[in-house]
């Protein structure tokens, strides 16, 4: 008698294939370095700010691609919230306490360094993200030398974390509201519950309406992305039958696309900085050091203090199999902020040389961060029982 194999969730999925992606996104990173350092730098920026059909190049990706990134995003929050790893109230404790100081302590660092400079106060959120492509490729390519629980808490820790990006950027980073297209995203959002409660299952429905609710969210003065999580939240999922329900036949059509296109050429549009006249002195300014600080200090101070706090006062139990050692390592890949951070940048601030020390900090955190994560992690031999 054979046994029916479990039908693979985009979880396994994800972690199967991320090491790639990871690997893409930094590769597409280093290319913007390197072309806005060459004599290719002044059309690479031009390129950025050709318009059409009314919005810049740059606009395209940041408000158009990265809503299919942040509608992949509202699919796996929801997955895991439905049938996954955060189904049941303990799974989510210490995932979720991690992921609070992990955004709590990098916002507080920010402000002590940058908070009393004129007009920096607005970027309090950028160390706060994590970037769950970079640091999930990171991990990947240490094979079996980290436990699943490990890559398992990363990945949840992650998407708690954008799920706090997303209420930020919602709450935080919205200027004028506009009634009318508000009120007729909140009908395009009744209508796709409305498809949910039905029974509907064919997916192009929904799609017809997200679009509708991304056009409708642009012009409200919400954030464009927004939308993606919206319309993420109103896909029907299927306790009993996972493989074909509509969630989980649209995450598995998406992540190819957000791993191995969305996302690399948001790092692409959005990493290249020209180092040109940049000293020592103006990488130690409040913008980019707070930045650095923040997504360095702040993530490993916020991520492993919370989790050893939960640990110990018996809220919640370490991973299996994983040792305080692995934990600080993935504390430490927390801080890689790359693509949540630079975007959550681009919202905070307007100028470009504010815009590019977000970008060193970014940059100088997230890199400090994955090296020395990925270095104790592999130095860090699978630990024997727990203490």
């Amino acid at each position: 008698m054979t046994t029916r194999a479990q039908p693979a969730n985009a979880l396994q999925a994800f972690l199967q294939s991320e090491a790639a992606g990871g690997i893409l996104l930094i590769g597409a990173a280093a290319l913007a370095l390197l072309v806005a350092n060459s004599g290719l730098g002044p059309a690479y920026q031009h390129a950025l700010h050709v318009e059409f059909a009314g919005l810049s190049l740059l606009h395209w990706v940041n408000d158009g691609l990265m809503a299919i990134f942040f509608l992949l995003v509202g699919l796996e929050i929801k997955r895991e919230f439905v049938v996954g790893h955060l189904a049941s109230g303990p799974s989510r404790i210490l995932p979720g306490i991690a992921a609070l100081g992990g955004m709590i302590v990098p916002a507080i660092l920010y402000m002590l360094i940058a908070g009393r400079t004129a007009g920096l106060a607005r970027g309090w959120a950028i160390p706060c993200a994590t970037d769950i492509a970079f640091a999930l490729g990171v991990i990947a390519m240490l094979g079996k030398r980290v436990p699943v629980s490990l890559k398992i808490f990363l990945t949840t820790v992650a998407i708690i974390d954008d799920m706090g990006a997303v209420a930020i950027i919602a709450l935080v980073y919205t200027a004028g509201i506009k009634a009318l297209p508000l009120l007729a995203a909140a009908a395009i959002v009744a209508v796709m519950m409305m498809l949910n409660r039905s029974g509907v299952t064919r997916l192009w429905p929904y799609l017809v309406c997200a679009l509708l609710l991304w056009a409708a969210v642009l012009m409200s003065g919400v954030h464009a992305t927004v939308a993606g999580v919206i319309a993420a939240m109103t896909i029907p999922v299927h306790d009993r039958d996972e493989e074909t329900s509509p969630l989980h036949r649209l995450e598995h059509a998406l992540h190819p696309w957000s791993a191995f296109l969305i996302v690399p050429l948001f790092g692409f549009a959005n990493a290249g900085v020209s180092f040109t006249g940049i000293k020592l002195a103006d990488i130690l300014s409040p913008l980019p050091f707070a930045v650095a600080i923040g997504l360095f200090l702040g993530k490993q101070i916020g991520v492993l203090g919370s989790v050893w706090l939960a640990i110990r006062s018996r809220l919640a139990t370490r991973p299996d199999g994983a040792s305080w050692p692995q934990i600080y390592g993935v504390a430490l890949l927390c801080g890689v902020g790359f693509t949540m951070s630079l975007f959550i940048g681009g919202l905070a601030f307007d100028q470009p040389l504010l815009i590019d020390e977000v970008k060193i900090g970014v940059l100088i955190g997230s890199l400090v961060s994955a090296l020395l994560g990925y270095a104790l992690l592999r130095m860090t031999a699978r630990p024997a029982s727990a203490e």
